[in-house]
């Protein structure tokens, strides 16, 4: 299976080596001191499941150089979503499958725009992994899985494909029947886990442990469920008991990539995580007033340190 990597961070530098090291034909976009040290010293990727290096992968910064492929794994910031899929054009056949492994829910809104509804494919993926230093990827803890599927919500035969591929590759992966539904169940929790960690500067541990800031991590919960029922997504309506059950299986230390990205001095998501429920509330005459909060309050912070 030919297959690029569109975005070769953490997500995509994972999955992408993954894949090349089960057999299939991987391609990497990526730019900067990452591409370069790839090129130099190839992609090496550390976990506690086992490190594994790429010596010479096949990597470029012009996605044109690579030419029409089977499918396109996604994997860019949300800002950036836009201009990569423009970028992507030339990656494109009749059959390709574009699967965005971004955080969010407007990601394959913007990517049907750009590409046509025909090419996407639904996707989520579930990994904590992060660009260690140029070329070097690191995997924490050993969750590594993808939930795909088409939006009509037909077994294809690309998704077969790709999910065989995965596989081969020691992926734990998955074809969804409700894909849309699939992406809201994980929005529910990253929308609640990004903002409460980011704007109260901790992990999920002692927030879950407070009850006042337990109570406001359930409640962002609450509000992205509401929204979705009312845009007509099949979630129960006491889908946010079910996450906040799930918040308390996971490790005290865990945080979230929007947390990291603040400490570091990074642009933050949260005008598509809290910013997007508020506006998708809105739409629909859903009440958000915690995500409205959790938007605002990193409203200063969202460009990141470099803007001031």
């Amino acid at each position: 299976m030919r297959i690029a990597v569109m975005g070769t961070g953490g997500v995509g530098g994972y999955f992408g080596a993954r894949l090349a090291l089960g057999g299939s034909d991987v391609s990497f976009i990526a730019r900067g001191r990452h591409l370069e040290a790839m090129r130099q010293r190839g992609l090496k990727i550390e976990s506690s499941l086992g490190d594994m290096h790429l010596p010479a992968p096949r990597v470029t910064e012009a996605p044109a150089e690579i030419g029409p492929v089977d499918l396109v794994l996604f994997g860019v910031k949300l800002w950036d979503t836009e201009a990569a899929a423009k970028a992507i054009v030339p990656l494109i056949g009749r059959e390709t499958a574009v699967v965005s492994l971004q955080n969010g829910v407007r990601k394959d809104d913007i990517l049907r725009e750009v590409l046509g509804s025909s090419a996407v494919m639904g996707g989520v993926c579930y990994i904590a992994a992060q660009i260690a230093e140029p070329g070097v990827i690191r995997h924490s803890g050993t969750m590594q899985k993808i939930v795909f599927g088409e939006y009509d919500g037909k077994r294809s035969a690309r998704a077969e494909t790709f999910l065989e591929a995965c596989r081969r590759a020691g992926i734990d992966a998955e074809i969804s029947s409700d894909i849309r539904r699939t992406v809201w169940e994980k929005f529910v929790f990253l929308v609640a886990l990004s903002g409460t960690t980011t704007t109260i500067r901790k992990p999920i541990g002692p927030i879950r442990a407070n009850p006042r800031t337990r109570a406001f991590l359930h409640d962002a919960m609450r509000e992205v469920v509401a929204v979705a029922r009312a845009e007509g997504v099949q979630l129960p309506k006491d889908y946010a008991d079910d996450r906040l059950a799930f918040g308390d299986t996971l490790p005290a230390t865990m945080t979230s990539s929007m947390h990291n990205d603040l400490e570091r001095g990074h642009r933050l998501e949260v005008e598509g995580l809290s910013g997007d429920v508020v506006r998708r509330g809105e739409a629909v005459a859903v009440p958000t007033p915690v995500n409205r909060a959790i938007r605002d309050i990193l409203t200063l912070h969202e460009a990141g340190r470099s803007q001031g």
